[in-house]
């Protein structure tokens, strides 16, 4: 099994390994710098796996920022039959797009 880590980013959790890509909320970084990412909640070797209490101790994950772009338009649509009651919003979130770089165990 190959070596990987959870991470917490944005609020939300990801699963990465070692190269992977992946996308997360907006970070304030400029493309082509490495950014650290120490909200790591658990790591594994390949063979052991650490699961921290709320982070491990530490572990932390290198990522370089390739850029920045804007995720796919969500909307919300409101409607109350009969009442001529609709609403609808758009929204566009802001993203980071990481590779991943190095997992340093704690």
């Amino acid at each position: 099994m190959e070596p990987y880590a959870v991470i917490e980013s944005g609020g939300k959790q990801y699963r990465v390994s070692e190269g992977a890509r992946l996308d997360v909320e907006l970070i304030e970084a400029e493309p082509g710098s490495v950014v650290t990412l120490d909200r790591v909640l658990a790591v594994s070797d390949g063979q052991q796996l650490s699961v921290g209490a709320p982070v491990v101790a530490g572990a932390e994950v290198t990522a370089e920022v390739v850029d920045h772009h804007r995720g796919p338009k969500l909307v919300s649509f409101k409607k109350k039959r009969r009442k001529g009651y609709h609403r609808k919003v758009g929204h566009r979130q802001g993203l980071t797009r990481l590779q991943v770089q190095q997992i340093k165990a704690g």
